[in-house]
């Protein structure tokens, strides 16, 4: 088999220069494809990413009805799902309205009013954005509770974006699949008919159609993998490129900038799963141009 190596190279780069502009095109529509994917997975990342930190950074707010006091109730203690657990006393609410409303005298005021007028509040911290319903509807049910506040559109909109996103760059990947299997087909199939003549031969001396057809998938696979660095390539200069242009920005947008960077295993994923993905499309646009070799006996 190693003796054999060197023949399946030189015939696979054979093919390659006869393949012409045509290798081009090939090329060149997986690396469109696998740079819209790049974009896509990395962009869904980021938004996952906003959702998790704005989600568990979002604290559900309890109010208490009036006269309960909240260090009675120790509501969700032994749930997963809640990361923290504060409460906020009605006079500690009370002086922190007070210094905002730039009240001086909060004695009189509270005379004026005939006392405190608002209630506790329990403070709850999700782990995940996903368990603020689940929360919400537990602090319901406590007994003592009046109402329960927080902001499910926030995250309903996120949520509903990551989806949008989801579904449009689907239906792009599969259109520039097809495209590329398409394009990659015609090629080796363009290939294959330049060498009809040698394939003839080999056929003749016994040469089996694995064996013949194997140079073909290794240039569809050729192709997938040098889209797949290409494809790469370009995510990474358009990171650069972002970057650069936050680092002139206000600082509020650098530290997001700062806050939505892929992670290190998301960082090493996304190349390998646009090179596994462009390598797949290479074989499989390869496999279907040879079909009718491989499947003889």
């Amino acid at each position: 088999m190693l003796t054999r190596i060197p023949y399946l190279l030189k015939e696979t780069l054979l093919g390659l220069l006869r393949g012409g502009w045509m290798n081009w095109a090939a090329v060149s529509t997986v690396t469109v494809l696998l740079f819209l994917l790049g974009l896509g997975l990395q962009t869904t990342w980021q938004v996952e990413k906003l959702a998790n930190q704005f989600g568990s950074q979002l604290e559900v707010s309890a109010f208490l009805k009036t006269g309960v006091d909240a260090k009675t109730l120790t509501p969700l203690s032994k749930n997963a799902g809640v990361a923290a657990i504060g409460t906020v006393s009605k006079d500690e609410a009370w002086a922190t309205m007070a210094q905002e409303l730039g009240l001086a005298d909060v004695k009189g005021a509270t005379e004026q009013l005939s006392g405190n007028p608002l209630v506790d509040e329990i403070r709850v911290k999700a782990r995940s954005p996903q368990i603020l319903p689940t929360l919400v509807n537990a602090l319901r049910q406590l007994d003592g509770v009046d109402e329960v506040q927080y902001l499910p559109e926030v995250l309903q909109r996120l949520n509903q974006l990551n989806q949008g996103l989801n579904w449009l760059g689907l239906a792009i990947v599969t259109l520039l699949t097809s495209t590329a299997l398409a394009v990659i087909t015609t090629t080796i199939r363009l290939i294959v008919v330049a060498r009809r003549r040698e394939i003839e031969i080999m056929q003749l001396v016994g040469a089996t159609s694995l064996w013949i057809a194997l140079p073909f998938i290794l240039q569809g696979l050729v192709f997938g993998l040098v889209g797949g660095a290409l494809g790469w390539g370009g995510v990474a200069i358009a990171q650069l490129f972002l970057r650069r242009l936050v680092a002139n920005q206000p600082e509020l947008l650098q530290s997001l900038a700062q806050a939505l960077q892929l992670d290190a295993s998301q960082t090493l994923m996304l190349p390998l799963i646009l090179l596994g993905f462009g390598g797949g499309v290479g074989i499989l646009g390869s496999l279907l141009a040879v079909g009718p070799l491989s499947s003889q006996r």
